[in-house]
């Protein structure tokens, strides 16, 4: 069973995990702008906790296709007062920082105490995100995305798709232990440079990732994948996003990181009835 690491206590995944999301930005694409004053800010932490959520994640950019970045001092400006009303509100809580810079990690961790770096690069826009990691010996969600946002969606191509995200992870995985970090979870990048083909069949395939020996994050919440096939917007998505991460707990998803934290939860809740042991 796959562990990590968290506030100095050793934690499993024998129920899976919830990733409650929180985007303090102005332009994601299903929740940008939803939270804009700091009492809202705190009652959607309350929400993911009160609905079960396991880890708050925190984003303080978008990374929706064709979006333009924003300076590494426009994140750090959005989210350091933010980690301060949350860390002071919940000091106990789990939280996660959804960051590829460095900078901005080394800041969350050391000053706000945050627990998880969730990079949606895996350690490839930053060359100084993995050494950092090491030093900061937290866990590290390492995501795989092909190309960067701006253009990872112009024309995704793989020559053997698993394969070829499965030898990302490999490479990466071997530049951690070699700098001494332990605590990785793997995350397949759904819609990050992937056709809604290669994100069902990822899907599909989700357990042959777990020869990596990482636990697995997958997120599924409100993206096209689900839209695009069922000819809805991310509004009208939910029911569609419990019926993957339901596949996808099924496949061996160890979190599930939501918009929707209690209806994620209810997936879990029930996928752990079906496998348990008569």
């Amino acid at each position: 069973m796959h562990t990590i690491r968290i506030k100095g206590k050793l934690v499993d995944f024998s129920t899976p995990w919830v990733m409650g999301i929180v985007n303090i930005t102005p332009d994601s694409f299903y929740d940008g702008g939803k939270y804009p004053l700091p009492q809202q800010i705190l009652n959607r932490c309350e929400q993911i906790l009160a609905e079960g959520g396991g880890v708050i994640d925190i984003g303080a950019f978008s990374s929706k296709p064709g979006v333009c970045l924003v300076s590494e001092e426009e994140e750090l400006a959005r989210l350091m007062p933010v980690l301060a009303l949350i860390r002071e509100r919940f000091p106990l809580a789990v939280l996660s920082v959804d960051t590829y810079r460095s900078v901005v990690a080394k800041r969350a961790v050391e000053e706000y105490g945050v627990d998880i770096i969730n990079d949606i690069s895996g350690g490839v826009m930053d060359p100084n995100m993995l050494s950092t990691i090491a030093t900061l010996q937290v866990p590290y969600v390492m995501m795989h995305m092909q190309g960067t946002p701006q253009n990872m969606q112009q024309a995704p191509n793989y020559s053997h798709l698993i394969q070829d995200i499965s030898l990302f992870f490999s490479q990466q995985l071997d530049k951690c232990h070699r700098l001494g970090i332990t605590d990785v979870i793997i995350d397949p990048g759904f819609g990050f440079g992937k056709t809604v083909a290669h994100n069902y069949q990822l899907l599909q395939e989700l357990k042959q990732f777990s020869l990596l020996n990482c636990s697995i994050l997958v997120g599924l919440s409100r993206k096209s994948m689900i839209s695009k096939v069922l000819s809805c917007d991310s509004e009208q998505a939910l029911n569609g996003t419990s019926v993957l991460n339901t596949v996808a707990l099924l496949n061996g998803a160890n979190i599930l990181r939501v918009h929707d934290v209690k209806q994620a939860v209810e997936c879990v809740t029930l996928v752990q009835q079906l496998n348990a042991k008569q």
